[in-house]
């Protein structure tokens, strides 16, 4: 009869075996883990079993065993100890510690002063009193990164990356919350807008959107691109570089710790290298990478600057009578309307380097399209040291240049809005003829969001063809 009894007993939580309930407690997240606390002191008890938490640990925070070690303390503690600290950034936290983690295990053998140039973390109520002054919020992600580092102090090289050119050079530094929060923006043009780096050489910085504002999306990072052509400051083109600030800057570490931007002379160069750009004649290979400047570039007019950083390598096995010395460079350039030209010349940046067994010859140049891309490709003529009559061509490969995603100003669109309105009786005034230039560009060049609208306003107003409209256009 006990028997009996014992086998009709209802099964309870009380009644399962431990190991179980382990089990399917290590597949909960911490919050589940955590209202496990509140069910039953059974549940409560097994909840806190510290290798359940070994692994939120690990996913959340980064902790490693070492540093479990060196805190001297149980996996739940370490767990609970650091959400009362970041807790609110639980969902940026492991992504962007990774990339500071990344970047300085890098950088360290690479760029010492570099690494040395950054700043411990903001606290949190450092980061409150900025937003309090800005009168925004800052992004959650934003925030995280500046808690573990405060950017950098204004050295040169900056941690964002460099470029130089014969008269140019930039070099951008990741700036402090309170140097950033000095630069924040409420102008027409840049409403509600936070810088995030700094080059003390062009003044030039990228931003990011704290508040969705004059067309920009909130949290998007961008490159400011003046319109020339209007006469409106507030109108002010941008060359979109991330859609949030985690985009952002996990995209340039990949692209460093990938070993996609080069390092040289202890800086950080954002050259982009595609792999297949490559192309070997004999012994001799040529490579070639890119970069876009958003600094000497603009949208209106169009006009979009690009350099290009070539690498010419004679393989360590030529033989020594391979020896050979550069005399000119042939160069087809196409537009992505299909433009071509042609240039040819000697030497090139002013040389006539000598390739031998194993030697490298790199050098740097620039060049600039009417179109948002183009591509160039060519060859180089080269004669043999031991046999200076005698000729060659070696090739360079195909590569292409793209600018970023843009967004035209909002200023501009609002004034295309009232062109479509306004129709034929714009065209009747001077100075409306005068805005009209920079349509007649905008309709040929911008190829983004607002190409079609641009394309309509060309459609439905009739250009007259007065003394006045052929002077302005």
């Amino acid at each position: 009869m006990a028997a009996m009894d014992t086998e009709s007993a209802p099964l309870t939580l009380e009644s399962l075996p431990t190991d179980p309930l382990l089990l399917i407690l290590s597949f909960l997240d911490y919050r589940d883990l955590i209202n496990c606390c509140y069910v039953s002191r059974r549940l409560s008890q097994l909840s806190s079993h510290d290798p359940l938490w070994r692994r939120h640990c690990k996913k959340y925070w980064l902790i490693s065993e070492e540093e479990k070690t060196q805190k001297n303390q149980c996996w739940k503690s370490l767990f609970i100890d650091t959400y009362s600290d970041v807790g609110r950034y639980i969902d940026h936290y492991a992504a962007i510690k990774k990339a500071w983690d990344d970047l300085k295990k890098y950088l360290e053998p690479r760029c010492p002063r570099m690494v040395l140039s950054l700043k411990e973390g903001a606290r949190e109520e450092d980061l409150d009193a900025v937003e309090a002054q800005i009168g925004c919020k800052l992004p959650d992600d934003y925030r995280c990164s500046y808690r573990i580092h405060n950017g950098q102090k204004l050295v040169v090289p900056g941690l964002l990356g460099s470029m130089a050119l014969s008269n140019h050079y930039r070099s951008e530094d990741l700036l402090d919350v309170d140097t950033a929060a000095g630069g924040f923006q409420q102008r027409q043009g840049l409403k509600s807008c936070l810088p995030l780096t700094f080059c003390i050489h062009t003044g030039l910085s990228q931003y990011i959107a704290v508040e969705a504002a004059e067309g920009r999306n909130k949290n998007e990072v961008f490159y400011q691109c003046p319109d020339q052509m209007a006469r409106n400051p507030a109108a002010i083109d941008m060359f979109i570089i991330g859609a949030t600030f985690t985009d952002w800057f996990t995209s340039y570490v990949n692209s460093v710790v990938s070993g996609g931007f080069p390092i040289i002379r202890d800086q950080i160069f954002r050259y982009v290298h595609d792999p297949e750009c490559v192309a070997t004649t004999g012994d001799i290979t040529v490579s070639v990478s890119t970069s876009f400047l958003p600094e000497l570039s603009s949208v209106h007019p169009p006009h979009y600057f690009f350099t290009y950083r070539i690498r010419i390598e004679m393989s360590k096995d030529a033989l020594p009578e391979k020896a050979c010395q550069l005399d000119s460079r042939y160069w087809r350039i196409t537009n992505a309307k299909g433009d071509v030209e042609e240039v040819q010349g000697p030497g090139v940046v002013g040389e006539f380097p000598i390739i031998s067994p194993g030697r490298v010859y790199e050098y740097t140049s620039c060049t600039t399209f009417s179109t948002t891309s183009g591509y160039m490709e060519g060859y180089y003529t080269f004669h043999f040291l031991y046999f200076k009559d005698k000729i060659f061509n070696v090739a360079i490969p195909r590569f292409h240049m793209a600018c970023p995603t843009f967004r035209v100003s909002i200023a501009r669109l609002i004034f295309i809005e009232y062109l479509l309105g306004a129709g034929e009786n714009a065209v009747n005034n001077t100075v409306r003829i005068s805005a009209f230039r920079d349509v007649t560009y905008s309709m040929v060049i911008v190829v983004n969001n607002t190409v079609l609208h641009i394309l309509k306003v060309a459609k439905r107003v009739n250009f007259r063809s007065s003394h006045h409209t052929k002077k302005a256009l």
